[in-house]
């Protein structure tokens, strides 16, 4: 008989109880054993409400206390050396300093989960001796079975796959790190064994991208080592985000079931099956349905995929499941009370996804007509929204549609803007400046509620703002910032603001999801055709200019950013998306323009984490990326001076790229990975301004002078003076007040350092 599964399902809870818990902990509210207690209650939480919704096979051990790949590294005592790890069980202390770092170390490097917008702690092999610390999946088995009576499916992540995403160590040494923690996943499986599991889910989502012959040689005797090792144990090697590659050398590794995602790897996948058939001796997990989008599922579809699939694999060799884990997806649309009737009901978050996958099983198990009405109520739901007016605007699309065919460039090339730029703006050698936001505070985040709760007007509100904006430019003129910023103390998120303030979007009251760590999200809902309304940062940015004689740069979120951090609708392709956001933005940075300010930075951060997974998919992605960059940001004058700002990710293989971009200034964050990416330009030629972050503000701690002034020394070995800029990594919002001071007093010490050391002019 069919059974129906789930890869994971959300850590924060409905109402974010996982980060109020770890941030209470982290502030010292809770003691460790409170939080282990809070932590419990949830995790149990999730697993009830899966098992009473009848879902077959339920992950366990996809739960954490921060992210699953720093789980797996401190599993196998991979710690890096500057955290005094002295062997064991990894301490919270130490887990968390990992993560965040502490006053003595810096954190780990943190960079995305494949092409989502979920980010993980990068393991550091280097010099690591890998040892068993305690078998996770075996903890998380036992307390499903002791306290609920599920039998549970444990998951964990998969060799290949960690060792991909780690760094300290060199390609050719792939097999021998192979070798190094076999022994550490033998002994977890053996003890699954031992425990009376049935099923153990692995996790290999790096098998939807291309391999080296040496990696499919490393994946298949770690398979093989798996099945001689726990031959009695179930095992589903899991592959999702993707089609997979390499198909024939998966289909033979010595597995009981194996995972493909028919959502975003659909048409690969299927091809793939229907060209080399699927093994009778194994179970087919087919993820129907969407482990990253919000949409109610056309069950009418999933049913024809489901149908195409039954002509390869016999009902009882089928488990109808998500995509990937719904991790990346809010908890519940019940809770949803202000959301347009026609929008609600179009909608599927995690819980509603495990009714879709029920309902699903049911129909394949005991037919179609057993779901009747509840494929008639989903084709209703989607046949309304298609049909609302927010999705058939023609006036947005005809506009769309004349400007997405010209080619979108400056009036004159970089070399010609910068020195006008130069000419009108007289900035020293070395110009100092940060990415946006800075701290808010609890008196700033009070605000905000008493305004949005209307218990203070507009013009209190505003007042309040400016007063904010008063303080941050007086603090930047005294630390001797030479480019200042109005701070964002109006703005929630980098994207909900601008969502908030165009025509085709939706916001929810508790769509939060896991961004990294604590920090939690609520992307907003891009559900029609987008279109400028009015000005949406000119009085601030206006009112901060008129209070000092440096410029303050205009800021805002750029269209591709805008798409990648928020759900967007899946009845266009994403490219239109990108430049009807573009063309909406186009209006705003004219709208600053013409209000005098002459600096304007439009933040792209994401748009590495948009490159698709296949590489061949990759060119045509950036193209347009960079097109629509370039659409939001081609009709200003020479003088007017163009920023971007990029975190979080990995560049070296789209610096062309981000040259295409074309901006006078580009901001890329380097702290975390220690300066490797200054690599990139090493071998590469950069011609246009950038500032290379040269501090964590993700950390509490404050960066001693001597850090700062080493990763400017070793930009300056490569990249010409006239064009660098200092500043740090990311906007510092999320900081203190006292500790982001001194980390920018520390910063302009470095620069004055460097500038005098070099003999630079200010």
């Amino acid at each position: 008989m069919v059974k129906s599964s789930v890869l994971g399902y959300p850590r924060i809870g409905a109402e974010r109880e996982w980060k109020k818990a770890l941030e209470a902990f982290w502030s010292g509210k809770i003691e460790e054993s409170v939080l282990h207690e809070k932590l419990k209650e949830i995790r149990l939480n999730h697993l009830r409400k899966q098992q009473e919704k009848g879902i077959d096979l339920i992950a366990v051990n996809d739960f954490s206390y921060y992210d699953h790949i720093l789980d797996t590294a401190t599993m196998f005592g991979i710690v890096p050396k500057r955290f005094a790890y002295e062997g064991g069980s990894v301490p919270l202390s130490i887990y968390y300093g990992i993560a965040r770092g502490t006053k003595e170390a810096t954190a780990s490097e943190m960079t995305k989960w494949f092409n989502t917008n979920y980010h993980y702690i990068v393991p550091e092999l280097d010099g690591a001796t890998p040892v068993l610390t305690e078998n996770r999946p075996l903890a998380a088995y036992r307390e499903a079975k002791e306290e609920l009576g599920i039998e549970g499916k444990p998951v964990l992540v998969g060799p290949l796959t960690f060792l991909k995403l780690s760094k300290g160590y060199e390609p050719s040494e792939t097999a021998a790190w192979i070798d190094r923690l076999l022994p550490l996943y033998v002994q977890i499986l053996q003890e699954l064994a031992q425990e009376g599991v049935q099923w153990v889910q692995i996790d290999e989502p790096i098998l939807v991208t291309k391999l080296s012959d040496e990696d499919l040689a490393a994946l298949k005797k770690a398979y093989d080592t798996f099945a001689a090792a726990a031959p009695s144990l179930n095992i589903m090697l899991q592959t999702y985000f993707e089609s997979v590659e390499n198909y024939s050398e998966i289909i033979n590794l010595p597995v009981k079931g194996i995972g493909l995602d028919f959502v975003h790897g659909l048409t690969g996948n299927i091809s793939t099956i229907q060209a080399q058939g699927f093994p009778s001796d194994k179970v087919l997990g087919a993820g129907i349905i969407d482990g990253r989008g919000i949409w109610k599922a056309s069950l009418r579809e999933k049913l024809t995929v489901l149908e195409q699939l039954s002509g390869f694999v016999t009902s009882d060799r089928l488990i109808v499941q998500s995509s990937c884990s719904l991790l990346h997806v809010p908890v519940t649309v019940r809770n949803e009370a202000k959301l347009l009737p026609e929008l609600k009901g179009a909608l599927a978050f995690a819980d509603e996804k495990l009714d879709e996958i029920i309902l699903l099983t049911k129909a394949v198990s005991t037919g179609v007509s057993s779901i009747a009405a509840e494929l008639e109520q989903c084709d209703q739901a989607l046949e309304t929204l298609k049909q609302s007016g927010a999705r058939n605007r023609n006036d947005v699309q005809e506009a769309v549609a004349v400007i997405s065919i010209q080619e979108p460039k400056r009036s004159k090339p970089f070399a010609e803007r910068h020195i006008a730029q130069q000419k009108k703006w007289q900035l020293p050698i070395l110009p100092t400046t940060t990415i946006g936001s800075f701290p808010q505070s609890a008196e700033v985040r009070k605000a905000r509620q008493l305004w949005r709760k209307g218990e203070w007007n507009q013009e209190q509100y505003e007042g309040f703002i400016n007063e904010q904006i008063d303080i941050w430019i007086k603090l930047q003129e005294e630390i001797g910032i030479d480019v200042l910023v109005h701070g964002e103390f109006e703005r929630t998120d980098m994207v909900e603001f601008f969502g908030e303030k165009l025509e085709g979007f939706a916001f929810t009251q508790f769509g939060w999801v896991q961004s990294y760590g604590s920090r939690c999200v609520k992307p907003p809902i891009i559900f029609g055709d987008v279109a400028f309304d009015e000005a949406m940062t000119v009085k601030e940015t206006k009112y901060a200019q008129s209070q000092t004689k440096h410029p303050v740069k205009g800021m805002l979120t750029g269209p591709i950013t805008i798409m990648n951090w928020s759900f967007v609708r899946d009845d266009i392709s994403r490219e239109q998306i990108a430049y009807q956001l573009a063309y909406a933005l186009r209006q705003e940075v004219e709208a600053l323009e013409g209000a005098g300010i002459g600096m304007i930075q439009v933040d792209e951060p994401a748009v590495r984490e948009g490159l698709p997974l296949k590489e061949e998919e990759q060119a045509e992605y950036l193209a347009w990326a960079v097109k629509a960059f370039r659409m939001t940001t081609c009709t200003v004058q020479d003088t007017t001076q163009i920023h971007t700002h990029m975190c979080y990710c990995e560049f070296h293989d789209m610096i062309d790229s981000i040259e295409a971009m074309d901006a006078d200034v580009i901001s890329i964050e380097t702290s975390r990975s220690h300066g490797e990416l200054i690599h990139s330009f090493e071998v590469n030629t950069y011609k246009l301004g950038i500032g290379l972050g040269v501090y964590d503000i993700h950390s509490p701690r404050v960066p001693r002078v001597e850090e700062m002034t080493s990763m400017i020394e070793r930009a300056l070995r490569v990249l010409d003076p006239k064009l660098f800029w200092i500043n740090p990594d990311c906007g510092l919002k999320t900081r203190g007040l006292e500790e982001t001071v001194d980390a920018l007093r520390n910063m302009v010490k470095a620069t004055e350092i460097a500038r005098s050391k070099h003999g630079l002019k200010v």
